[in-house]
């Protein structure tokens, strides 16, 4: 059953291990999925690309049903599964953040150390970026603090919040990912971009 580090079926040590080893597996699905691209990340805002939008749409669904179905025949406890704090004034401020910097980039920080592997320059200043935001951010910690830390909301379940069972959840989020990939290639039919 899992988790496995807190089952202590492994440990620690092995499952930093592992997370290296999915790390690489990860940073080349994303270069062979054309991640390392700025103008293909950059496409999904202005409409001419939505592979990025599917590939993560398909991986977020097929993380959830392994999930609910590793807990339907006992394989994992999800009430043993970390569930990140959440915080919705700086979320919403992280978000706007973090959009402006991908829209401005046209990276996020994981196909930003992604492309700098292959030794793209651009992707390599977007780093120095992101750590002097990381430095910025801790250094002036105590200055935005109570903004950081204003309405706490404990550690909800989307499903929890909207009153939902699990599997009725993941139905919905299967049907908004085949709406969203139908408003894709709507998308890029309506705003083709030559290529590149």
């Amino acid at each position: 059953m899992a988790p496995l580090v807190p089952y202590e079926i492994i440990t620690p040590n092995t499952n930093l291990l592992f997370a290296f080893i999915i790390g690489i597996g990860f940073g080349a699905v994303l270069e062979g999925s054309g991640f390392s691209s700025s103008r293909k990340l950059a496409g999904v805002f202005y409409g001419y690309d939505t592979v990025v939008l599917k590939v993560f749409f398909t991986g977020a669904i097929t993380a959830m049903l392994g999930l609910l179905f590793m807990s339907l025949f006992g394989w994992i406890n999800l009430n043993l599964v970390y569930i990140n704090p959440t915080y919705l004034t700086s979320a919403i401020l992280g978000g706007i953040i973090m959009g402006l910097g991908f829209i401005m980039g046209g990276f996020c920080p994981g196909t930003s150390f992604c492309a700098a592997s292959i030794g793209k320059i651009d992707a390599m200043v977007f780093i120095v970026g992101l750590f002097l935001g990381v430095v910025l951010f801790t250094e002036g910690y105590p200055l935005w603090k109570s903004v950081y830390m204003a309405n706490f909301l404990g550690y909800p379940k989307l499903s929890t919040a909207l009153g939902l069972s699990d599997g009725v959840l993941a139905l919905l989020v299967i049907l908004a990912a085949i709406g969203m990939f139908f408003v894709g290639e709507w998308a890029e039919k309506k705003f083709p971009q030559e290529e590149y």
